[in-house]
């Protein structure tokens, strides 16, 4: 068991059984009472941020999780395969653990997973990846009634807003966080 003087941004705390990331602390003494640190956590699992203070000297959970970079190789019908980057060893993770970046997943994709005793908990992208639009309807020149955007659809199968002037085949550059078009990527 460790002490709140232990707390530093990116510790993963254990509370009633659920992974918290300190996202922000703040370590406040004030005039009269007790010291305390003021916390922004974040549910590890699915996402959710909240305040919590502890107490100064107080007990706390730290727990150990390993991130790695993985290669992701396939989809296996409900769950998702990859290769381990330092020993080539495969893991299975299921459609759960990888969420919404199955949106922007491309094959032999580097990839961060984040582990806690052997179980995934999360798949990280990188920030942005490069792919191709693999459908679009031909944008009118006069079309304005959409802020000059249309739908299109990307090699992963996702579909996000481009510029009118892009068509099927051009390479594009997109945020993984948000699936905004970040711009077109020449050869």
């Amino acid at each position: 068991m460790a002490s709140t003087a232990d707390i530093r941004n990116g510790v993963v705390l254990s509370i009633d059984g659920q992974l918290w990331s300190i996202v922000e602390f703040q370590h406040v003494k004030p005039g009269k009472g007790g010291a305390f640190v003021r916390t922004k956590m974040k549910n590890v699992v699915s996402g959710k941020i909240i305040d919590k203070t502890f107490n100064a000297g107080s007990k706390v959970d730290v727990q150990n999780v390993d991130r790695s970079d993985y290669q992701y190789l396939y989809n296996d019908g409900d769950s998702y395969v990859f290769m381990d980057q330092r020993d080539y060893d495969q893991i299975t993770v299921t459609a759960a653990v990888v969420g919404d970046a199955s949106k922007f997943m491309l094959e032999n994709m580097l990839v961060t997973i984040a582990m806690h005793d052997g179980q995934p908990l999360y798949v990280e992208l990188p920030p942005s990846i490069t792919t191709v639009i693999t459908y679009t309807e031909p944008g009118l020149q006069g079309d304005r009634s959409n802020a000059g955007t249309k739908p299109a659809t990307i090699e992963t199968g996702a579909e996000i807003q481009v510029p009118l002037f892009l068509n099927e085949g051009t390479k594009i550059k997109v945020d993984t966080r948000s699936g905004d078009y970040l711009g077109r990527v020449n050869d």
